[in-house]
């Protein structure tokens, strides 16, 4: 990986929210969220001491929002309900080859309801209505219905991360998603980006998987979900 992508990556967030994808954030110059409506994930300029105060405006009570880099006590007017670690992994291997036969479809607003339908049954990470929008998002449909599906979430310089990646329970199993990644990865490297995803350290299956594609992990990362207390 080019020295000049490593501050990128060891703020992914930040650097996502409030670059390439300032479009679908909000917050300030020291804390910025995905908008309501996309994946509610959150971003700091100093990852390692969160500015709270400066993100609280822009959040609601009660909702849950996803930071990482971070570690410590929850910050007064907050409290963790989640405290992992996950897998930080960049792509090393070569161009996959191209699968003609696999039948997907580009995924838009009008898929937007089956989409957030798989990911609430999959939990592939946090997923919204809007999410779609952030990058390109395929699916693999029978009849109709949506039963795989993996698409594109943070972006910061010439990383690109790949997300959402789910498999219907009664498919999983077939390949489905890896080809989906597989297909992604190709895309991304005709565009000269690099690869990367999170994967959760209790996701051993996953983290194997993504190991034999051709990623590597880069770092073990402090994964949290924050909620603000109501008044």
């Amino acid at each position: 990986m080019a020295a000049m992508q490593r501050p990128l990556l060891d703020n992914i967030a930040w650097h996502s929210l409030s670059d390439c994808q300032a479009r679908f954030a909000v917050g300030t110059g020291a804390a910025r969220r995905y908008a309501p409506g996309f994946s509610p994930i959150a971003g700091f300029a100093d990852a390692e001491r969160p500015d709270f105060d400066a993100l609280a405006p822009f959040c609601t009570a009660g909702e849950p929002l996803y930071c990482m880099d971070w570690s410590g006590a929850a910050p007064a007017g907050w409290q963790v309900t989640l405290d992992s670690t996950m897998f930080r992994m960049v792509w090393q291997g070569g161009m996959p080859a191209a699968d003609e036969a696999l039948a997907v479809t580009r995924l838009g607003p009008e898929h937007a309801a089956q989409a957030l339908e798989l990911a609430a049954l999959t939990r592939p990470g946090p997923f919204g209505p809007r999410t779609l929008e952030l990058g390109e998002y395929f699916g693999c449909f029978e009849d109709g219905r949506l039963l795989a599906m993996a698409g594109e979430r943070m972006q910061a310089g010439s990383l690109h991360e790949i997300s959402g990646v789910c498999t219907h329970p009664e498919l999983q199993g077939r390949g489905i998603a890896r080809r989906l990644m597989a297909m992604l990865v190709r895309r991304q490297l005709q565009r000269a980006e690099t690869p990367f995803l999170h994967v959760m350290r209790d996701n051993a299956h996953a983290h194997r998987l993504y190991l034999q594609m051709g990623f590597e992990d880069d770092r073990e990362t402090v994964v949290r979900v924050v909620v603000l207390n109501g008044a």
